[in-house]
């Protein structure tokens, strides 16, 4: 029994070519014209055979590695060697190089169904290839030996989820022309689509079409806070602090938060049945811009006292609005907040923030006639709407959570929140 060494043949004019997989492994018995390695030009892809049988000593290239003809592919320990074999490596090559691998016409016919416990076989360069098409290797069945997985066993994969959906969209109504141009009707201007509102259509599409969203109104009573918060002054100058509502809010929201943590998660990993629940506590604020809606993060917001908040709530909207806001904290969040306060309306159903699980919208406030205690009192009654996944969260918890932020912005609360 004596070493040899198998070593890349003719491969004509390539040179520095590329080792997109290795098939064997150190110790494992090959047979002549076993596949060893698959090596890539711009061209095809090419597997190099054993030229004889043997075990595995030592594999010498991995891939990534450029190689050339002459270069040592690994070397076998065998006593089955002789020289017309190695004689016919070269035909045998000459052979499968200038055949470019394609999937046969037939491979629908000859493929079998692929269970869940198979192992996928394919080599790195293909898996990388699989997850920029955002393709679920582990249901591409392959075509090559042994269900192997190539480029082209990926494309029609694609192909055929894009097919599916087309006849999908063929039964949906087509969408309605008008026999008519706008500018039959009068001047028109066609201008585009700012870029931070293109950016947030792709989120707000994905969000509304994959979350099944449900959503409760309800009214705080605020009274109380708003009272406190009108009293506030600064210890050394005696002015009045300007503190926003939003800040009270923020805190009401984080006590929220840390009694319903389901609440505090993200649905990333829904498909294989998992939930990430956030120790941490950024809450997002959707700020209106002329560029779109932007939503940046307060980080840490449970940390916080609410001159701080009120403060930072002012410094990242005006990063927002001049377009130099970090991206980074447009994510990460733990739940986000939307106000309309500022500008009018009540009661709106607010789109989740994908992959968050709820949204509080928040609506102007109004002074009411409330009844209480056998008579009518004038309250200052606050609009919230909050949105949920009713995958994760469920119509009884959703209203507990309501109830907690309402008793949060009370007047109980509202002092403990200023702390």
């Amino acid at each position: 029994m004596s070493d040899q060494e198998i070593k890349v043949p003719n491969i004509g004019q390539f040179k520095d070519v590329e080792v997109i997989e290795v098939l064997v492994s150190n110790d494992q018995l090959v047979s002549k014209n076993d596949p060893l390695i698959t090596i890539e030009s711009d061209k095809s892809s090419v597997e190099i055979p054993a030229t004889f049988g043997g075990k595995v000593k030592s594999i010498i290239v991995k891939v990534g590695d450029k190689v050339s003809e002459g270069d040592v592919i690994l070397i076998l320990e065998s006593n089955l060697a002789s020289k017309q074999e190695v004689k016919e490596e070269d035909k045998i090559i000459e052979q499968s190089k200038k055949v470019e691998i394609k999937i046969p016409e037939n491979t629908k016919t000859i493929k079998k169904e692929k269970k869940n416990n198979d192992i996928v076989s394919a080599s790195p360069k293909v898996r990388k290839f699989a997850r920029e098409l955002g393709a679920d290797i582990n249901q591409v069945l392959g075509s090559q030996d042994g269900g192997r997985i190539i480029e082209d066993d990926i494309k029609n994969f694609i192909s055929s989820k894009i097919n599916n959906k087309s006849k999908v969209k063929e039964k949906l109504p087509k969408k309605i022309q008008s026999e008519f141009e706008h500018a039959d009707f009068g001047e028109i201007e066609v201008k585009n689509i700012p870029r931070v509102k293109k950016l947030a259509s792709n989120y707000l599409v994905n969000s509304w079409t994959t979350i099944p969203h449900v959503t409760n109104h309800d009214e705080a009573d605020i009274t109380e806070m708003e009272s406190f918060r009108s009293s506030l002054t600064d210890i050394y100058t005696g002015e009045k602090m300007k503190i926003t509502p939003l800040a009270f809010i923020v805190k009401a929201l984080v006590a929220s938060l840390k009694k319903f943590p389901n609440f505090n998660s993200s649905i990333d990993d829904i498909e294989n049945g998992k939930m990430t629940v956030k120790k941490y506590y950024h809450i997002g604020i959707a700020v209106d811009t002329p560029n779109g809606l932007m939503v940046p993060k307060i980080r840490n917001a449970n940390n916080k006292k609410i001159s701080l908040l009120s403060k930072e709530l002012r410094e990242v909207s005006e990063l927002c609005r001049n377009l130099k806001i970090d991206k980074k904290e447009l994510f990460g969040g733990s739940m986000t907040i939307t106000s309309l306060g500022g500008i009018g309306g009540s009661f709106f159903t607010p789109i989740i923030n994908y992959p968050e699980v709820a949204i509080l919208g928040i609506g102007k406030s109004q002074k009411k006639q409330i009844f209480i205690n056998g008579k009518f009192q004038t309250r200052t009654m606050l609009p919230i709407s909050l949105s949920y996944d009713h995958r994760i969260i469920d119509g009884a918890e959703a209203t507990r959570f309501n109830n907690d932020i309402k008793e949060n912005l009370g007047k109980n609360f509202a002092y403990k929140l200023a702390v």
